[in-house]
């Protein structure tokens, strides 16, 4: 049973979580808020105690409710009436809102009117302290965030911490908040970090499968209508020498015709956990009549939304280093420093790719446009196609606008993949429903570069080279070197 502590409380943590809650979060001791304290016992700690086993580990999870709220707001099953028709707006939970996408997701919603809620176990934060990472932007507490944003827009975002792969603490926050729609970035999002060792690729698996279908649980027992909006991965497909459909394939085999879900071919522990995640919610949506959005996203870009330029606390994380770090964004910090880019293999590798603007408006059309009960749909989203190589030229073209020598070099793929392939993904469903794409401009560029040259003191030169190969995958715990 969860105890309502005072406006101005002391949090005091057990011996065994105290370490651990202040590598995460480094939250202040003083709450301005009410908080909902409980412990419980979660599967997904043992990844952080590295094999140490004591007890009984506790994990803080804190509920955020706002003072003047006596009681949880009532939604309805009709509330997904068209955006406007609505007496009031829609309720939205995001899961892993203190990551690279749901925080922009949660303050883009936030800022359309919608009321928000994240739902984070900060692990994200604790994967830099173990490997020796760090954001190329200073990231503040997700505490400090979301006081900051209250104070510069009067809009409150709730806060619920804990794991969800914890099915008590899950439900008790869909009780609590009651959403409408619920946008799922809750997963451990690095291909690398999957193949770092055992123990991590365990960890990848776990925390993201279970973690989803604790969710689809949740949807069923307590928010029926609650549409689901999951965010998957361009990945899952692999590089097939077909074009690669929205989700299903019509085929015609031996005189018959069926509509299937397009052929699975992923390329890590990471890749396949979201295969499994695709298979569960159809699952659940064909037997338990769940409402699901899939979306395929590509590779994504850039820092900067309209929302977190507001204000410094509210700044975006920025990875640049070999496990969480993305191509585009990895070549400008490369570029900014005089490094050269590092170009895997061939360079050939083809993936789709959109700005993280565009991610923010493909779940607000998502969410404002949802599935029905029953139905299972697939959108790929992204706005662009790109090789390696035709990154790193782009990149070098920009670069010497702003003065800089940027150089390439090729190194070899730590990963198992075509270097040289076909690739041809549709990708329509989601302008058809109103996405109006940031393409990769010169513009943009020159902006990222900067970005990157502002921050540039920041860098980690150590950080820059990949350092986990698929072919050498570990069995035991391993810590990257700083």
């Amino acid at each position: 049973m969860a105890h309502l502590l005072s406006t101005s409380c002391s949090l005091k943590l057990s011996s065994s979580c105290r370490s651990y809650s202040q590598l995460l979060n480094q939250c202040p001791t003083t709450c301005s808020s009410f908080f909902k304290i409980q412990t419980s016992r979660s599967p997904s700690r043992r990844l952080m105690l590295q094999g140490k086993r004591p007890n009984r580990s506790f994990v803080i999870q804190a509920t955020a409710v706002p003072v003047s709220q006596e009681a949880p707001s009532q939604s309805s099953s009709d509330s997904y009436d068209t955006p406007g028709e609505s007496s009031k707006p829609r309720r939205v939970m995001v899961i892993g809102g203190d990551g690279y996408c749901g925080w922009a997701t949660a303050l883009h919603l936030s800022n359309k009117g919608y009321e928000v809620a994240i739902v984070d176990s900060l692990i994200r934060r604790l994967f830099d302290h173990q490997l020796g990472l760090d954001s190329l932007t200073p990231i503040s507490s997700i505490h400090n965030r979301l006081r900051c944003w209250k104070s510069l827009t009067g809009k409150k975002i709730e806060l619920y911490i804990g794991d969800i792969c914890d099915f008590e603490f899950l439900s008790e926050t869909f009780n609590s908040f009651e959403p409408d729609a619920v946008v799922h970035f809750g997963e451990q999002r690095s291909a690398p970090y999957s193949m770092i060792d055992r123990s991590r690729a365990v960890f990848t698996q776990h925390n993201n499968v279970i973690g989803t279908l604790n969710v689809l649980f949740a949807i069923k027992e307590f928010r029926e209508q609650c549409h689901l909006v999951k965010l998957g991965t361009m990945g899952e497909y692999g590089t097939p020498n077909i074009d690669i459909e929205e989700g299903y394939i019509t085929i015609t085999h031996n005189g018959r015709t069926d509509t299937l879900p397009y052929p699975k071919q992923a390329s890590s522990f990471y890749h396949l956990s979201k295969v499994h995640d695709s298979n569960n919610i159809a699952f659940t949506c064909k037997a338990w009549g769940i409402r699901a959005t899939d979306l395929n996203q590509g590779v994504v870009y850039g820092v900067r939304t309209d929302e977190t330029e507001m204000h410094e606390e509210l700044s975006n994380r920025f990875d640049y280093d070999g496990v969480f770090g993305t191509a585009l964004n990895r070549f400008c910090v490369q570029a900014a420093v005089g490094h050269p880019l590092t170009v895997y293999g061939k360079g050939g590798q083809t993936r789709g790719y959109l700005d993280i603007r565009d991610t923010v408006q493909c779940v607000e059309l998502a969410i404002a446009n949802p599935a029905r009960p029953g139905e299972f749909r697939v959108f790929n989203q992204f706005t662009e196609q790109f090789s390696v190589n035709e990154l790193a030229s782009l990149v070098i073209k920009a670069g010497e606008k702003l003065g800089l020598d940027v150089k390439t070099i090729s190194v070899p793929n730590p990963r198992v993949e075509a270097e040289e392939h076909y690739y041809n993904a549709k990708h329509t469903k989601l302008i058809e429903l109103g996405l109006k794409p940031h393409l990769l401009s010169d513009s943009l560029l020159d902006s990222l570069l900067n970005f990157a040259i502002k921050f540039k003191d920041r860098v980690d030169s150590k950080q820059i080279m990949p350092n986990v190969s698929w072919r050498k995958t570990g069995v035991k715990p391993k810590t990257v070197a700083a």
